[in-house]
């Protein structure tokens, strides 16, 4: 390590650093900036991430009466997938019992 040091003093040194500078991030932009990575590596995480274009909402509300009706929505969305849980763990909590109370 210390000869590669040693030959690289003064000018030399000077010279590397601007080469690895300039070359470093031009290969990662060749690289990275490729069309067909990008489709072939972003594009399926980003289908992952977020929400298909479907689900997206497109009309934000823009008045307070109309987004005090998308807040009631939204919430009664909530409690509705809140009551669907909890029916649904009453409902393996009973077969759940069942089973163990008969295998004993």
């Amino acid at each position: 390590m210390s000869a590669i040091l040693n030959r690289l003093r003064g000018s030399n040194l000077e010279v590397f650093k601007f080469t690895f500078y300039l070359f470093f991030p031009l290969t990662l932009m060749l690289h990275f900036g490729d069309p067909e990575w990008y489709q072939k590596h972003v594009t399926p995480y980003k289908d992952h991430i977020f929400p298909a274009e479907e689900k997206t909402v497109r009309s934000l509300p823009t008045n307070q009466t109309a987004l005090r009706e998308e807040l009631a929505k939204i919430r009664e969305r909530k409690l509705q997938r809140i009551a669907e849980k909890e029916v649904v763990e009453r409902r393996n909590a009973t077969s759940g019992g069942d089973a163990s109370a008969s295998s004993s």
